[in-house]
């Protein structure tokens, strides 16, 4: 069992060293812990979604990591239409033209809004309606609030047996002082609002601690929520 006092410290060492920002994933800055980055991997592979949404798109390594697996699944066995959408408020230029040159660009389709906007939200989840097995990953503006409006518009569209995956819950046990001058605290942060979240919507999703008990340090405790 993982000494869960321990990996916070460890998590929040890492933090100071900003070591997230060090790795890129198929050419594009991911700004993830390799152990988040071998789980997905790992749900995504086991669940088999045909599509994943994701909230935050930055550089796009999130989004190029779950393109790069569901062409993988499509080596497995093909599934017309499989695809990652991306949703940011903003897109900046120089990622946009990277993202739009990228080999796995038939994979995911990247729409820059913000991701509670209604008419958004209603468009994304037409899509979902055509989807098989659908997941979620939040990695946004991670305030409570924003996090909260999230999961309320994109926790029903996960389909039974598949994950919401709520990015960056850690801040809770992390100092004010690493959160960088961000909006973001315990008490108003990821890990907040998802508890919030399943408290109001109990019959939804559970944490599969399974995946905790096997990652240290430990960035996103308790985030792999499977629908029930």
């Amino acid at each position: 069992m993982i000494d869960k006092e321990l990996a916070t410290k460890w998590h929040n060492h890492l933090l100071e060293q900003r070591y997230s920002y060090k790795f890129s994933w198929l050419g594009r800055p991911i700004i993830q812990e390799p152990q988040d980055i071998v789980c997905l991997q790992e749900v995504i592979w086991n669940t088999k979604p045909d599509l994943i949404i994701e909230t935050g798109i930055a550089h796009g390594g999130s989004m190029v990591l779950s393109a790069s697996m569901l062409a993988m699944l499509d080596f497995e066995k093909y599934i017309p239409n499989r695809k990652v959408i991306g949703i940011d408020i903003e897109i900046r230029e120089h990622n946009l033209k990277a993202l739009v040159a990228h080999p796995l660009r038939k994979y995911f389709h990247m729409f820059e809004s913000s991701s509670t906007d209604p008419v958004t939200v209603n468009m994304i989840k037409e899509i979902a309606g055509l989807a098989n097995t659908v997941m979620v990953i939040l990695d946004s503006d991670h305030t409570h609030k924003h996090v909260l409006a999230e999961l309320n518009a994109y926790g029903s569209l996960v389909t039974k047996g598949s994950y919401c995956v709520v990015f960056d819950t850690g801040i809770e046990d992390t100092p004010t002082e690493l959160c960088f001058g961000r909006p973001w605290g315990k008490g108003n942060s990821p890990g907040s609002a998802r508890s919030q979240y399943l408290k109001e919507n109990p019959e939804m999703f559970e944490i599969d601690l399974n995946i905790d008990a096997k990652m240290a340090p430990v960035s996103n405790p308790e985030s792999w929520l499977r629908r029930i």
